[in-house]
């Protein structure tokens, strides 16, 4: 039975990543059907290095935020967990996120491997729950913030569009928020972390589901400490304000990578926001295809059409795939290291 779970988890996992892999293909192949590709890559070849360079050490710093918001939370809650090791939940996430729908499953193998690291799921799902409020109250922020600068470069159906995405973005950020003040909802929240970990096949799952419902009342002394200790939550809004305005302002770099200066910081900025804003709560995984069409549309009269699919194209190798291989690099090497220490242990 346990190794029917095995080949079941696996499989599904396999399964969401063809489904990436093929969606990509997919977008790809519509986005550059008519285009050359080698005056593509001959475009990406003479691109400014030093502004390629600026952008992913800003992919880098949306990174170490979330690490750095992953860690604190979890030290306000009484769990040790040291810098490299909360790098390796943020690449999780973001991996995981990637190839679900909705992003689904980031959050959920987060807390499977703080389970697997000794965290306790109470206390790891509330200090996830506290960041991803504030990812969504940033998204939404700075959406909202970035639109006026920016309502020219949108067409009809594009702003209607954003509203959607806004609307949807809104959505979560309620349930968020339920989940955090109702007790039901943390209930819920348990169960489901239960369901997780019989799904990956834990060891003696009675033991541990009676021991996770006991976690409930410390999930809630957390919650409490959360609410009447308000630093914590505007200390992680800061961290996540820096984290989602450097992601952003990776459309800027690339923008002077390719020699160009008409535009400046805050006009490319806050137009990555407002595609994110729009394509965020689109449930594709990864917005693969939303993202790729949004940059497109938007983006379109900075650049022209002649350079327009190579900076689409570089801008979101570095904000996306770069990083999706990246993470899937991190998640392999985990396994197989924890796989061998089982083996070890056995």
């Amino acid at each position: 039975m346990e190794n029917e779970n095995k080949r079941g988890s696996s499989t599904k996992i396999i399964r969401n990543f063809i489904f990436f892999i093929l969606l990509i293909v997919l977008t790809f192949f519509l986005v550059f059907k008519d285009q050359n590709i080698l005056d593509i890559l001959d475009i990406l070849n003479n691109v400014k290095k030093r502004y390629v360079l600026v952008a992913i050490l800003c992919m880098c710093i949306f990174i170490t935020c979330d690490a750095l918001n992953i860690g604190k939370n979890l030290r306000d809650l009484k769990e040790k967990s040291h810098f490299l090791r909360n790098v390796k939940y943020s690449l999780i996430g973001f991996f995981f996120s990637a190839i679900t729908p909705a992003a689904t499953g980031g959050q959920p193998m987060q807390i499977y491997y703080m389970h697997k690291d000794g965290i306790k799921v109470a206390n790891s799902t509330l200090a996830l729950l506290i960041n991803l409020t504030c990812i969504q109250t940033v998204t939404i922020s700075l959406a909202l913030f970035s639109i006026s600068f920016n309502i020219q470069y949108l067409s009809t159906p594009l702003i209607w569009l954003f509203v959607i995405g806004i609307l949807l973005n809104l959505s979560s950020l309620s349930l968020l928020l339920l989940s955090i003040t109702s007790r039901k909802a943390t209930k819920w929240l348990i169960k489901m972390a239960v369901k997780i970990m019989k799904f990956f096949r834990v060891k003696n799952i009675e033991q541990k589901q009676e021991k996770l419902e006991k976690e409930l009342k410390t999930y809630q002394i957390g919650a409490r400490y959360m609410n009447t200790n308000k630093w914590i939550v505007i200390r992680t809004l800061i961290i996540t304000y820096v984290q989602y305005i450097a992601f952003y302002s990776i459309a800027y770099f690339i923008y002077r990578a390719f020699g160009l200066n008409e535009q400046n910081i805050l006009e490319l900025t806050t137009m990555q926001a407002v595609l994110y804003g729009t394509v965020s709560g689109i449930p594709s995984p990864g917005a693969v295809g939303v993202s790729e069409g949004g940059y497109m549309a938007i983006f379109g009269k900075i650049y022209g059409e002649s350079i327009l699919s190579s900076a689409m194209l570089l801008t979101r190798g570095i904000n996306f795939y770069l990083f999706v291989l990246i993470s899937a690099v991190v998640v392999l090497i985990n396994d197989f290291r924890d796989k061998k220490l089982d083996k070890l242990n056995n």
